[in-house]
């Protein structure tokens, strides 16, 4: 496995990642046997990045990655994220990113995950009424602590995260970003390189779409919340995936899958991202961690970029509801 270094932190993680989201929920139903033998063959293959955070499940991600890592955690990179407050229920209580909640999170995801230090630990949504620099302060003070090794951000915007790393450095910044989500290109891939900040992509698949595998929207659980994403409804649908299946040919002809290209696409774009695709499938994990062994021309991606432009997605990335709250 192919490795890459977060940041300045100095921590090296492998070239892909494992997103541990939809182990617990969000994708229809999980099995937690089945999850903890994905975890297991990831660090055979030399995959050691693991992202999860305390809103998955809620809660039981965290609970799920510690003990499928018991007696193996000095094989694995943890990264977990807080911010997105929930209920026991699951309710959603809105974003909180006070001084006060940083710490109390930080020490209950330590004791969820069963460790004596986070590796990576994210603000998972920037909360729009408390200052970056108080929230960043507080995480900061977890890193003098010994409780966390590095700190990250997601979803922030280029400006905030100019603040944040004025305040002590940011090793990565995570957000959405595949052929289908390439908004990052804009304006905060070039942020995060002018200050040394990794670039950690989630959903580098488009939540599965780009796989090839969903072929209509029946193939998602009724509770599978990409139902209620606007890429996956009406026309949308359709119109996207005919752009999938032209990925799919160059795919064919490269003698890879369509997840495998659609990975290896996103490894191109610079020796400072590390996409971390989500999977309960020991196959499709094992079809993932592959993808850092195909090398695309120049060509390859002139090729690719003719029938997935940027841009080329119909429909936004999130309801309406989930969008406002990205405060980009």
């Amino acid at each position: 496995m192919k490795t890459r270094t977060l940041g300045t932190s100095g921590i090296t993680v492998s070239a892909i990642g494992l997103g541990c989201m939809g182990m617990s929920e969000f994708y229809g139903a999980s099995d937690r046997k089945q999850s903890t033998a994905v975890i297991h063959e990831a660090l055979a293959l030399g995959v050691n990045f693991f992202d999860s955070a305390d809103a998955y499940g809620p809660f039981t991600n965290e609970v799920l990655l510690g003990e499928a890592l018991k007696g193996r955690r000095e094989q694995a990179i943890i990264a977990t994220k807080f911010g997105n407050r929930r209920g026991e229920n699951g309710e959603f209580l809105g974003i909180c990113g006070t001084p006060e909640f940083v710490r109390s999170a930080c020490d209950a995801s330590l004791q969820r995950l069963g460790v004596d230090c986070i590796d990576v630990y994210y603000q998972h949504r920037v909360d729009p009424t408390i200052a970056i620099e108080e929230t960043v302060g507080a995480m900061a003070e977890l890193v003098k602590a010994g409780k966390v090794r590095a700190l990250g951000m997601s979803e922030a915007a280029p400006a905030t995260l100019r603040r944040a790393c004025a305040v002590h450095p940011i090793a990565a910044l995570q957000t959405e970003y595949s052929l289908w989500s390439r908004e990052p290109e804009d304006e905060l891939l070039t942020t995060c390189r002018e200050l040394g900040v990794s670039f950690v992509a989630y959903s580098p698949l488009g939540r599965g779409m780009l796989s090839g595998q969903i072929r209509a929207i029946d193939d998602l659980a009724d509770n599978d919340f990409r139902r209620l994403t606007p890429r996956f409804q009406g026309e949308n649908f359709q119109k996207n995936l005919d752009v999938v299946d032209e990925v799919n040919k160059l795919a064919a002809a490269r003698a890879c899958t369509a997840a495998q290209l659609a990975l290896a696409w996103v490894l191109a774009q610079g020796e400072d991202i590390v996409p971390i695709p989500g999977t309960r499938s020991l196959q499709r994990l094992r079809d993932n961690a592959a993808a850092v062994d195909i090398s695309l021309s120049a060509a390859d991606l002139a090729a690719i970029e003719a029938v997935a432009p940027k841009g080329f997605a119909l429909g936004t990335r999130y309801d309406a509801g989930r969008m406002k709250a990205l405060g980009l």
